[in-house]
């Protein structure tokens, strides 16, 4: 109960985080006891099997709406919008439906965004253990330069993995593509993956990322999570493709928590203004050896092409010393991600209650 509100919370809204928060829970809408005048959370799948008779009730202010999926943030999430139905997005400016989600959206809409990934990614032991033996074998001297791993098709992915082969740059780095959108799709040698994957299969019978990531990693198993020190022990940096490059919101996923958890230098291909965003949330970055103005380049195209030389540049230095050279921000990081961990959560419970609250007074 919030402001005399009950909270009704769809089993399937995406987390864990609001459980408590919960009076009620359903599984289908549609045979659910509907509580006029409640705070509904609802998740992907219950929104596009009920579109038609959810948004009617938010339309007529009968419930207030929040679509909850705390692992999408920025453009993904306003694509699945429109999936959901046309009406969606006009129905959200004009505060019918708020937003609970990984990362922050245009300001034209009510929201509340949650570090989910960075949460999470000291929650598995297999990953702290990774951590440690990351530390244990720890080498300056590396047979590979960077590490490069890609999932799903994104336009940025395939111009990153274009550009660096024509640099020539791809034999000398651990890189991965499971999507055919693109190109050749190409695993991790077995001595790089995750244990517990299964890495026999026909890669030929992958057409699309989704078949291969379910081959690979079980069907429905969120992989990319997991951390194996290895491919980190053999490369001297890592190349992380974020999920969002031509959106002008940061959406921090996995990605980059990986290579700041194991304590790997980085850089991020990603939107413009990202390593501002991270250097508002507490974290280093290596402009002390690396030139990020990339970061502050406007226009996608350009910004990619830049990053490009900024990493041909590098693999033509002495990463032995490069290496040196970023390790103290590289503790530095490893250290604010285990504290940023704990200040997230514990800051959840207030900040969702004053989302709730803001949302039904505006």
């Amino acid at each position: 109960m919030h402001d005399n509100r009950k909270i009704i919370i769809d089993k399937d809204y995406g987390h864990t985080t609001i459980d408590h928060f919960a009076d009620a829970t359903f599984t289908e809408f549609d045979q659910h006891d509907l509580v006029l005048g409640a705070v509904y959370i609802i998740g992907y799948r219950q929104l596009c099997k009920h579109a038609d008779s959810i948004l009617n009730l938010a339309a007529n202010d009968k419930i207030k709406l929040i679509f909850s999926h705390p692992t999408e943030g920025s453009s993904s999430l306003l694509g699945q919008c429109t999936n959901i139905s046309e009406n969606f997005l006009a129905l959200a400016k004009k505060r019918k439906i708020a937003f609970y989600c990984g990362g922050p959206i245009s300001q034209e809409y009510h929201q509340m965004s949650y570090e989910t990934f960075l949460a999470m990614i000291l929650d598995y032991k297999d990953n702290v253990n990774a951590i440690q033996q990351y530390s244990d074998n720890y080498s300056t001297v590396r047979p590979y330069k960077f590490l490069f791993l890609n999932g799903r098709a994104r336009s940025h992915r395939r111009v990153m993995l274009d550009n660096l082969a024509q640099c020539k740059l791809l034999d000398a780095a651990i890189w991965t593509n499971l999507s055919p959108d693109n190109g050749p799709i190409k695993l991790l040698d077995l001595k790089y993956e995750y244990h517990k994957f299964n890495v026999a299969f026909d890669i030929d019978d992958c057409n699309n990322a989704n078949v291969t990531k379910d081959k690979l990693f079980g069907p429905g198993i969120w992989g990319e999570i997991y951390l194996n020190s290895a491919p980190y022990n053999d490369t001297y940096f890592s190349v992380v493709t974020e999920t969002v490059h031509a959106y002008p919101y940061s959406f921090r996923t996995e990605k980059i928590w990986k290579p700041i958890a194991m304590g790997h230098p980085w850089i991020a291909v990603a939107n413009q203004g990202y390593y501002k965003d991270m250097h508002n949330l507490g974290f280093k970055t290596f402009g002390h050896v690396v030139d990020e103005s990339f970061d502050s380049i406007e226009n996608n195209h350009d910004r990619l092409e830049r990053v490009t030389a900024v990493i041909k540049d590098l693999c033509e230095q002495d990463l032995a010393s490069f290496l040196k050279e970023c390790y103290n921000v590289c503790k530095y990081n490893q250290q604010h991600l285990a504290e940023m961990r704990i200040k997230v959560r514990s800051e959840f419970p207030e900040r969702f209650k004053q989302f709730i609250t803001n949302y039904i007074n505006e």
